[in-house]
């Protein structure tokens, strides 16, 4: 006979444990005459089967009815079911706990987090040390904080010679301005990149621009090439957040974002711009859009992937009104504005493949210039002139 303290012991449990099998009738406990509880070692072993059984999922009440009859059936398949939903899951804890933790790829992760709850992402990749300029590209283009660092030199590799950072045009630009009602006398273009459109602002009109990026190696570029040409004293830079400009309500007559809105969400960069717009402001968007209702099922799962709020233009006028915006005129982006960017990119992915063929920018950027020459009648960037209502 044992005392339950000994009893305990054997087993590994605790006394409100084993006053707990009592109470289910799973051993059976006698009280001597000095008050003592005492159990017998038919107690002992069954409560070794029961912790066997334990071991297959059954919780304390099934093992009971084991115990008491045949085994259902029934009830082991149930749990064999859920135990392998358990280790499916205890699995892929495993795998995100070694993601996290530098052992693996976190990308899948990434984009599920940012579909999710963007903010709340970019919020803790900040928290994690990556600035906002570098949490913004994480969501972008390495989306694995894990492979950032390495992700972006390779990246800045093959842009550092390129002109353009995205499609765009000359004539296009130029169109999308003679569409503005008014002169304006204040341009704020954010995006500006290396300032290929920033040239044509100053060119065709007599504002004074201020031109934002998150890049300070463009800025320098475009500050050096408006110096050169004499109208430094048109031109401000500064290498800022756009969803945190620094500039208060009702400064500046136009905003012009060529192909940069998306990065921190449209409708939440129309409402963040809009009061720097002045009272009869306008805003020039341009934006990717799907041109076709039916696009192939490659483009659909790219894009899913690299831009997963694209939309058609019908629906994107839609947005950009529920955010106090009348458009006032839009149109297509041209083929040659499309061209303009992807072939040089072509050309210098090209150039650098033999020492670059295992770098997963490298492979990303091919991949994304096959895509988008292959399947470029299904989407496309549209330009947007809007007007603060």
């Amino acid at each position: 006979m044992y005392k339950i303290s000994e009893l305990a012991e054997k087993v590994g449990l605790s006394r409100t444990a084993l006053l707990y099998y009592e109470k289910l009738q799973l051993i059976t406990g006698l009280r001597l005459e000095n008050g003592y509880r005492v159990y017998s070692e038919r107690d002992l072993q069954r409560i070794h089967l029961i912790q066997q059984l334990q071991l297959g999922g059954l919780t304390l009440k099934e093992c009971k009815v084991c115990l008491e009859s045949k085994i259902d059936k029934a009830l082991v398949k149930q749990r064999l079911k859920e135990l392998d939903e358990e280790i499916k899951q205890k699995q892929q804890s495993k795998i995100l706990l070694a993601a996290i933790a530098g052992e693996g790829a976190l990308k899948s992760w990434h984009e599920s987090l940012d579909k999710l709850a963007p903010d709340a992402h970019l919020d803790w990749l900040k928290t994690q040390g990556f600035s906002d300029k570098e949490a913004l590209q994480l969501k972008w283009l390495s989306k694995d904080m894990n492979d950032h660092d390495i992700y972006m030199q390779d990246f800045m590799k093959v842009f550092q010679t390129l002109e353009r950072w995205g499609p765009g045009s000359e004539d296009d630009t130029k169109h999308a301005l003679s569409l503005i009602p008014t002169a304006p006398s204040s341009i704020l273009e954010i995006g500006c990149g290396k300032g290929l459109a920033t040239n044509v602002l100053a060119k065709c009109s007599q504002a004074q621009i201020t031109a934002i990026d998150n890049e300070q190696l463009a800025l320098d570029q475009l500050a050096k090439r408006f110096e050169e040409k004499g109208l430094a004293a048109r031109l401000e830079v500064c290498c800022t957040n756009m969803a945190a400009l620094p500039y208060s309500n009702e400064s500046y007559d136009l905003i012009w974002s060529e192909g940069s809105a998306y990065i921190i969400g449209i409708e939440k960069a129309l409402m963040l711009w809009k009061p720097i717009l002045k009272k009869q402001g306008y805003l020039m968007m341009s934006d990717l859009v799907w041109k076709t209702s039916s696009p192939s099922e490659q483009a659909i799962e790219f894009w899913r992937h690299e831009y997963p709020d694209i939309q058609t233009v019908q629906t994107r006028i839609k947005q950009i009104e529920k955010t106090g915006y009348q458009v006032i005129a839009n149109f297509s982006q041209s083929k040659s504005a499309w061209l303009n960017y992807y072939n040089p990119l072509r050309e210098r992915l090209n150039e650098l493949e033999p020492e670059m063929v295992n770098s997963t920018a490298f492979k990303n950027m091919k991949n994304e210039v096959s895509i988008c020459t292959e399947f470029a009648d299904e989407f496309g960037y549209h330009m947007f002139i809007l007007a603060k209502v």
